[in-house]
């Protein structure tokens, strides 16, 4: 128990980076660029809140520490992320309200 209880601690000491290389780390394990089959089953309320997350993460400013942890990740990936929370927004038929809402609140 003391172990963990260490661990976590430790973890808690971690910079930025080092949270970037152990991230790095994981997405190099083999399997890992494997493609999978998600049946997602979420109301349209938290497929408009998901999209706000994926959008509002990845416009993190410079001075953010989680802008640091996407500077190590592939454009590619952010694109993917980018094309499934728009995909997400069409399937449920919210990309018109989606809009609509950013305007109002003077996003993009």
């Amino acid at each position: 128990m003391c172990g963990s209880i260490f661990n976590l601690k430790r973890v808690g000491m971690l910079t930025t980076n080092d949270v970037a290389k152990v991230y790095d780390t994981i997405l190099s394990i083999p399997g890992m660029n494997e493609t999978v089959k998600i049946d997602l089953r979420i109301s349209r309320k938290n497929v408009l809140l998901l999209n706000s997350v994926i959008e509002r993460g990845l416009l993190a400013k410079d001075d953010d520490k989680s802008s640091n942890l996407l500077k190590s990740v592939p454009q590619e990936t952010l694109q993917e992320l980018k094309a499934l929370a728009a995909d997400c927004l069409q399937k449920a038929g919210l990309i018109e309200l989606s809009e609509k809402l950013s305007s109002l609140s003077g996003e993009k």
